[in-house]
């Protein structure tokens, strides 16, 4: 049965939270009107919208802000009703269109009937007594259009069918579940959310290759998704959903988890497989392709979550429909994890070809603090900056190429006017840096000479020399580097040299941080005029920079002081300048 899911939650920070109290009166209405097993309120953690007061969202797409007391049974009401309350603080979510996380937050997942209830393996029962064949299920997902989503954007259908074609007494299917760029969290929230789409999705594609056995291959890091998935697989045995003859058919299917350790190099494919193996994981040179030789040799599709969440989608609505929406090149939607300097950071899924702009501001809710907004990164470490100047960009594959970033697995990061991009550009690569399993000469020395010039510009000590040997190197691992992350490791530092080479030279020429992000660029003065000789500065300086008195008033000495900015924050008079 479908039930219908409230998320309540206070935002207010003013006040005593009241989600308890309204969520207690929220469950009376429903109980008084007899709906109690039609509705599922839940308290939230986090909502989505900050300082609205009592925020009640109801799924999927209507959310009602400062909501008082004498509202709460009129929202009740609505729901039975099916239509919005007429007058009271309502939005529509923006821009949103839900297919990969259709069913997040509506199903429980560790219920399958729930999932069943919402046409569960209707795709694959369609695949297996109506399609009948692998050809014909290849053919609508490439009617569809659907790129994978792990990154590269390569063509699902074109993968499937490299497989399909190999002759092998044993073929695989994996579920890339290893997600490790920072700020994302797209497939553990999918894994977590709606475990049995994937396995359907999983189940489709090992039908259309010829595949037995398939693999989850999820972060130890994610236990919650791994504790889902393995009930979603047990349950699926139990039911006759796994195993052999499926559904009656003569289609024989088997899954199981295969937990990786947090390495990032994981991700890559050949990396992964010899992790499921049991060996180092670590990547080697293709070809030969997964498709050919992959898990145990044997041919092999690898799929990230999120591919594989729109399969059954797809199947079940055909691919025509879901081509529609889109752009010409991209199709269907993306989920992106939208966070930094965001009103409203949280997942977002939304058509390809919405703009940069749209996703920022209508659906994120626009710049925390109403600070000017300076970036986007988009794609993690593998993926680059993209200037204010762009918001109008439609996302899609190719224009996020255009501008030198990617779409990667989908982490969006907002950026605004405090940031710094050499401080940017440094924090990714030392990522990489750290995440290199240093197999290939390229990546292990390129990411240790980038961080190091990196760090000696925002340090104060760089040359102008240095920003063409971030070039030289950068363009040496792209076309080098074994695997993609040592061939994209240099994207951040391509792109912020490219759009904000200006803020280098600062950093380089003046000793300067515009942004005063850079610590060993910054220096402290205190103000006299403003100074009002509370001595507080002075109390909370452990490195004992400061020094003065009440009469004679204070000053800093920068050659002791350690510019951890304790002087700075303390002072309530704005007496303290950081320059």
């Amino acid at each position: 049965m479908d039930r219908n899911i409230v998320y309540i939650k206070d935002t207010g920070i003013l006040q005593p939270d009241r989600t308890k109290d309204v969520y207690a009166a929220f469950l009376n209405g429903l109980r008084d009107r007899g709906m109690q097993d039609s509705v599922m309120a839940v308290r939230v953690a986090d909502i989505g919208a900050y300082n609205q007061g009592v925020v009640i969202k109801v799924l999927p797409d209507t959310t009602y802000y400062n909501v008082k007391d004498a509202d709460i049974n009129r929202i009740v009401d609505s729901i039975k009703e099916g239509k919005a309350v007429q007058g009271l603080a309502a939005r529509k979510e923006p821009k949103q269109l839900r297919i990969v996380l259709r069913n997040c937050g509506v199903v429980d997942p560790d219920n399958i009937d729930d999932y069943l209830a919402r046409d569960g393996y209707q795709a694959l029962k369609k695949v297996l007594f109506d399609l009948k064949t692998p050809e014909k299920t290849i053919d609508e997902i490439k009617k569809s259009g659907l790129r994978g989503r792990g990154g590269a954007g390569y063509p699902t259908w074109m993968k499937w069918n490299f497989a399909k074609q190999m002759v092998s007494d044993q073929k695989y299917v994996i579920c890339n579940g290893d997600e490790g760029d920072p700020g994302a969290y797209m497939d553990r929230s999918v894994l977590e959310g709606d475990p049995y789409s994937v396995v359907e999705g999983m189940m489709i594609a090992g039908f259309s290759v010829g595949a037995t056995m398939g693999y989850f291959y999820i972060r130890a890091e994610y236990p919650l998704a791994v504790d889902r998935v393995q009930n979603a697989i047990d349950r699926c045995y139990e039911r006759g959903l796994l195993g052999k003859n499926i559904l009656g058919s003569n289609f024989n299917f088997g899954l199981e988890i295969r937990l990786g350790a947090g390495a990032f190099v994981c991700g890559e494919e050949t990396a992964l497989i010899a992790s499921i193996e049991g060996r180092r994981g670590t990547p080697h040179p293709r070809p030969p392709y997964p498709s050919v030789k992959g898990l145990w040799e044997k041919p092999t599709v690898i799929n990230n979550v999120e591919t594989l969440a729109n399969v059954p989608y797809i199947i079940l609505k055909g691919g025509d429909v879901f081509a529609r929406v889109g752009t010409a090149t991209s199709k269907g939607t993306k989920v992106f994890a939208l966070t930094g300097k965001i009103k409203n950071s949280g997942l977002v899924e939304v058509p390809m070809g919405t703009t940069i702009r749209e996703i920022v501001f209508d659906v994120g809710g626009g710049i925390f603090n109403n600070k000017a907004i300076k970036a986007i990164q988009t794609g993690g470490p593998s993926g680059g900056v993209i200037p204010k100047d762009f918001l109008n960009t439609p996302v899609d594959y190719e224009n996020l190429q255009k501008l030198g970033s990617i779409m990667g697995s989908g982490g969006m990061i907002v950026m605004d006017e405090d940031d710094c991009m050499v401080d940017i550009a440094r924090f990714y690569q030392r990522f990489c840096f750290e995440e290199s399993c240093g197999k290939c000469s390229p990546c292990r020395i390129g990411t240790a000479q980038m961080l190091n010039t990196l760090s000696k510009i925002a340090e104060g000590m760089g040359e102008l020399s240095d920003l063409d040997n971030l070039r030289r190197i950068s363009q040496a691992m792209q076309k080098a580097a074994l695997c993609g992350l040592g061939q994209t490791a240099p994207n951040p530092v391509v792109s912020t040299l490219r759009y904000y080479q200006d803020e280098y030279e600062v950093h380089i020429i003046n000793k300067k941080c515009p942004s005063k992000k850079c610590r060993n660029l910054l220096s402290y003065k205190i103000i006299p005029e403003k100074c009002k000789r509370c001595s507080v500065c002075m109390m909370n300086c452990e490195a004992k920079a400061i020094t003065g008195n009440k009469d004679d008033g204070y000053v800093i000495n920068m050659d002791k002081c350690v510019r951890c900015g304790k002087c700075f924050e303390v002072c309530k008079f704005k007496a303290v300048s950081k320059e």
